[in-house]
């Protein structure tokens, strides 16, 4: 049962139901403007490129001005949409928890306090903030310090039970899970930097002081969860190879590979196994710190006594402002935290199931058809995910109307804007054409998966919905054929000429990124 319709909703549908006509006008329909029929031709030239043989192409454009529907092709295909799917949760986030909701990470306490001494446990319970920094814990830690707590007679306990256990997406490739973009997901987690990049350590090797000596190998945050293999080397010269793998299972992260005396040190970000002992580790080092011991262990996912004592707290940032860093970044684990936070706060249950639920609902209230899509998982990155570039337009169209759409346009990334927090994975793409700073949109990249959806200001000041989905190409990338189509989109004018010439925009070369990856999970980021 929906949760509410929108009267706009009904309008959205009648334009997704004659979208599939667009491209060939009926007798009855009114025909195309010489613009309309030049941008027919152009985006029909860019899809015919040799790259896309073989492939499948999805393509929509809207008018949301007029609402007329200006581009059309395989609109209603389900196709893999890979981060475009951060759309949906993005929305349903905005509209069910709120722009003002925050996570809260709170300590308590049960039994008895005196003079310093509390008898009994001390609890950290986890809100599911994916921007806790080891610094957050560390004040958590001062202010348990302050409280007066000198001595805990228990155990440190690490309630992570806001959500389910099941850390990882069922669709999810095994050999991607090593890697930051794929991190397990925990209501109770740290991040290793601003990019808010939760459930995962940054590991450093630096060359040893001459030929022959291991690498200096060291972590951010320093912690006693991950153990380091160090089997690398430091040569006289040479290219750096070093490589750093964690082992399915378990936290020791293997270090390979050479680097050469004198050279700047290497970084990769890793995953870490059972993010709730993560950050366990670092408050309880913060507590040793601020000069408060646990006599008792750690212990791992015991939910929090109901009378247990407030002892300290802290609260996330806003939901609008943690939509910049989900959005521009393509932060899968931040889409994954909030599929389940829908779920706790909408039906008492942190899983994905009630969560994709939640969201199903929002965005078929909303106007999409969703028993033309499957979402599996919050961020795109099951390959499972369905979902038809007509319905994309259509939750485009429909989300105008919140009253946090301004929040969230200016969250998704901007084309050609170097400002990493404002250009995200955008930011070099598109450099210097009519697109710059005028195509707000979101990517996505699998292997042989591309997408941008999102909306395009035109040269008569219109705002086009737009959504370009391509799937099983050979190429490495086709983010060319996307860029032409949305720099096209930004120079549509119905005020140009008759006599204009057809002329495929040049796109500017996108930076290289490893086939299958967004260019903000390539650490460090290349965009």
């Amino acid at each position: 049962m929906h949760r509410r319709l929108f009267p706009r909703a009904l309008a959205v549908l009648a334009l997704v139901a004659t979208a599939a006509t667009a491209g060939a006008p009926t007798a009855t329909a009114e025909a195309p403007t010489p613009a309309q029929t030049r941008l027919h031709a152009t985006i029909d030239a860019v899809l015919a490129d040799s790259r896309l043989a073989g492939a499948q192409a999805g393509v929509v454009v809207v008018d949301t001005t007029t609402g007329q529907t200006l581009y059309d092709r395989n609109g209603d295909r389900r196709l893999i949409p890979a981060s475009n799917t951060k759309l949906l949760t993005s929305t349903a986030a905005m509209e069910l928890l709120g722009p003002g909701h925050r996570f809260t990470t709170d300590v308590t306490g049960d039994g008895v306090r005196r003079a310093g001494l509390l008898s009994g446990n001390l609890y950290l319970r986890g809100g599911g903030d994916p921007t806790m920094l080891a610094e957050d814990y560390d004040r958590l830690a001062a202010d348990v310090a302050a409280s007066g707590v000198r001595v805990v007679t228990g155990n440190l306990v690490a309630d992570d039970t806001r959500y389910d256990r099941t850390r990882l997406g069922p669709d999810w490739t095994w050999d991607d899970e090593s890697y930051y973009y794929a991190a397990q997901v925990s209501a109770l987690t740290v991040a290793p930097d601003t990019d808010y990049d939760a459930g995962t350590v940054i590991v450093h090797a630096a060359p040893g002081a001459q030929a022959g000596a291991r690498p200096k190998v060291t972590m951010t945050p320093a912690n006693g969860w991950l153990r380091i293999d160090n089997r690398a080397e430091t040569v006289a010269t040479g290219e750096t190879t070093i490589s750093f793998e964690r082992e399915h299972g378990g936290n020791t992260i293997v270090v390979t590979g050479q680097i050469a005396v004198g050279q700047a040190e290497e970084s990769d970000w890793m995953t870490v196994w059972e993010p709730t002992g993560y950050a366990a580790d670092i408050f309880r080092s913060a507590l040793r710190r601020h000069g408060v011991r646990v006599l008792g262990r750690t212990v791992l996912g015991q939910a929090t006594p109901e009378d247990a004592k407030p002892v300290a707290r802290h609260d996330s940032m806003p939901l609008a402002d943690l939509m910049v860093p989900f959005l521009k970044l393509s932060n899968n684990g931040h889409a994954e935290v909030l599929t389940k936070e829908l779920g706790r706060v909408l039906s008492g249950s942190g899983t994905w199931a009630a969560g994709l639920s939640a969201i199903g609902e929002y965005v078929g209230d909303s106007g999409m058809d969703t028993g033309t899509l499957r979402q599996r998982d919050g961020s795109g990155l099951s390959r499972r995910n369905m979902i038809p570039p007509a319905q994309f337009v259509a939750l485009l169209s429909a989300v105008r109307a919140e009253p946090w759409f301004d929040t969230w346009y200016a969250a998704l990334p901007v084309a050609g804007n170097p400002d990493r927090f404002v250009g995200g994975t955008l930011r070099s793409r598109m450099r210097g054409t009519a697109a710059a700073n005028n195509v707000h949109a979101k990517t996505g990249s699998l292997t042989g998966a591309s997408s941008l959806s999102g909306y395009a200001t035109d040269a008569d000041g219109h705002l086009l919905a737009f959504s370009v989905v391509l799937n099983n190409y050979l190429t490495s990338s086709v983010k060319g054929l996307e860029d032409q189509i949305a720099i096209a989109l930004a120079s549509y004018s119905e005020k140009a000429t008759a006599t204009a010439r057809l002329s495929v925009p040049v796109a500017p070369e996108s930076p290289r990124v490893p086939e299958g990856l967004e260019c903000s999970w390539v650490k460090p980021a290349v965009c």
